[in-house]
C-alpha cells in the first residue's frame, strides 16, 4: 500500500494538522515508511504465541463475580468536586 499527495493531505486534514503544500512530499514517505513496517509486522507468524498480559509469567488478579445491593452512593460521591442530588455534577459542555 502507498499513500500518494492527496490522501497525506486529506489525512493531515482529518488529524487537523496544517501541512504546507511543500511539505506533503515528506509526510507521505513517513506515512509508507510507517505502513511498510506494518507490512513487516504482519508477516510475522505468531499462531503459536499465546496472548500474555506482561513480559513475565503472571497471571492476572481476579475478584469473585459477587451480586451486591450497592448502597455506596454517598461514599462515590464523597470523592466528587461537585454532586447534587446523588448526582455528579458536571458544567454544560454543549450550547
Amino acid at each position: 500500500m502507498s499513500i500518494d499527495l492527496k490522501t497525506a493531505a486529506h489525512v493531515a486534514k482529518l488529524a487537523r494538522i496544517r501541512v504546507e503544500d511543500a511539505d506533503l512530499p515528506a509526510l507521505a514517505g513517513e506515512f509508507n515508511t510507517i505502513l511498510g513496517f506494518i507490512e513487516q509486522l504482519n508477516e510475522v507468524d505468531v499462531s503459536t504465541v499465546e496472548p500474555m498480559t506482561s513480559v513475565t509469567p503472571m497471571r492476572l488478579k481476579r475478584r469473585e463475580d459477587e451480586v451486591s445491593a450497592g448502597g455506596i452512593q454517598e461514599k462515590i460521591l464523597k470523592n466528587a468536586p461537585d454532586a447534587r442530588e446523588g448526582f455528579f455534577a458536571v458544567p454544560k459542555v454543549v450550547e
